[in-house]
């Protein structure tokens, strides 16, 4: 082969493969989005408003949650009704969720929401941007 065709050749093989790293970083990095999903019954609602969600709406802007929902109301349309208060928060990505949740933080406010309320609370992953 001439010159080149062995310069182009290696060009092109480089740049499919550049390419291909690029691709797979950028796929990487687009982890979906996850939602905390809190149902809770409260027994007191003056220590609960009082003590808890002052505690808790500050731990979730440090760990960075966002609230989505947060005591609205709720509509059953099958099933069993649900919690009389549900929350939804929204994290980045699962991970972000987990990290949360198992904070320092993030389990002392829960304590003190505990004394105040039954709260179920689970996660679920969203769909990748």
């Amino acid at each position: 082969m001439n010159r080149t065709m062995t310069v182009g050749l290696g060009m092109l093989v480089v740049g499919a493969a550049l390419g291909a790293a690029a691709v797979q970083t950028l796929y990487a990095q687009a982890k979906p989005p996850a939602f905390q999903i809190v149902e809770v019954t409260v027994n007191d609602q003056d220590g609960y408003s009082k003590e808890f969600l002052p505690a808790i709406a500050k731990v979730h802007q440090e760990v960075g949650g966002k609230f989505l929902a947060r005591g609205g109301k709720t509509v059953s349309f099958q099933g069993a009704p649900p919690a009389p208060r549900i929350v939804l928060i929204q994290y980045d990505n699962m991970e972000k969720l987990q990290a949360a949740l198992g904070s320092a933080a993030m389990k002392s406010a829960l304590a003190v929401g505990n004394k105040y309320a039954t709260q179920r609370i689970y996660g679920v992953e969203g769909l990748a941007p």
